[in-house]
């Protein structure tokens, strides 16, 4: 790209398929690149400079599951290699990139129930597949109670990744992964999709119009509905302050690391089968 000329057309073509905020981040990465280049005499001007951003794509609207449809991706999940990750998902919130990031060292399945006050058990969701291994934002490093279906569901899940090592044999590759491969190594995007998409099919839902980030949005509108205080909410799923929870989603840790587990246990107030 010689000319501000030549980076308007490529933005421009690059506009019909990506998102504005995509272009945003792209032209930052290009405007910066060029500025290196330009300290090192590599080139004469930093023409993207002279470039606006394009309008892109208008991005697919999220959208949240009802109790209802909740409840039966929860049943269609039973027995599925995922049960466990659609579960956590789905009932404290996290992060895709959070969750496929989670280590066992940071879950604990029994709390302190003995303590004073008794700790009830927990994950600490403090790393993401981000680069770095950062979660997006500070406050998004958080420690939450888990409910009863989803200590139940690790649990099986844990016992399943046994038999899962001791069949990879010298393939394993040992992560420590809550969430990992049939090798132990990391699940990507596009794996936790598929998977997602399977389990929709046992439902009435039509799997190509929702993706596993809807379960955290759905995890949102569910605990807005009794109630519980957006301020709250925020503070569960990670978010910088209210206006992001209520725009897309639509003291301290304690009452907030509590809170969220004991609302689900009410929402959720079901057995786990076949886990």
């Amino acid at each position: 790209m010689e000319s501000a000329d030549d980076v308007d057309r490529w933005l421009a073509a690059k506009a019909k398929i990506l998102s504005t905020e995509t272009l945003r981040k792209i032209h930052s990465v290009l405007k910066r690149s060029i500025a290196r280049a330009q300290a090192r005499d590599k080139v004469k001007r930093n023409v993207v400079m002279l470039c606006e951003i394009p309008k892109g794509q208008e991005g697919r609207p999220s959208k949240s599951l009802t109790l209802d449809q909740a409840a039966s991706v929860l049943k269609a999940a039973e027995g599925a290699i995922l049960y466990a990750y659609v579960v956590v998902s789905l009932l404290i919130g996290a992060r895709t990139e959070e969750l496929r990031a989670l280590t066992w060292a940071h879950v604990d399945l029994d709390g302190q129930p003995d303590a004073d006050p008794p700790l009830p058990p927990s994950i600490m969701v403090w790393r993401s597949v981000r680069v770095g291994g950062d979660t997006k934002t500070e406050k998004s490093r958080r420690t939450l109670a888990i409910p009863r279906l989803c200590v139940d569901a690790l649990r099986g899940h844990r016992k399943r990744q046994v038999l899962a090592r001791e069949k990879a044999g010298d393939l394993w590759q040992e992560n420590d992964l809550v969430f990992a491969s049939e090798h132990g190594t990391e699940l990507d995007a596009a794996n936790v999709r598929r998977a997602f998409q399977v389990i929709l099919k046992r439902t009435d839902l039509n799997e190509d119009e929702w993706t596993p980030r809807e379960m955290r949005h759905s995890f949102v509108s569910l605990l807005s509905d009794p109630g519980m205080a957006l301020e709250n909410i925020s503070r569960l799923v990670g978010h910088k302050g209210t206006m992001v929870t209520e725009k897309v989603y639509r003291k301290q840790l304690r009452p907030v690391l509590l809170d969220g587990a004991e609302a689900m246990d009410t929402i959720f107030p079901i057995e786990v089968k076949g886990a």
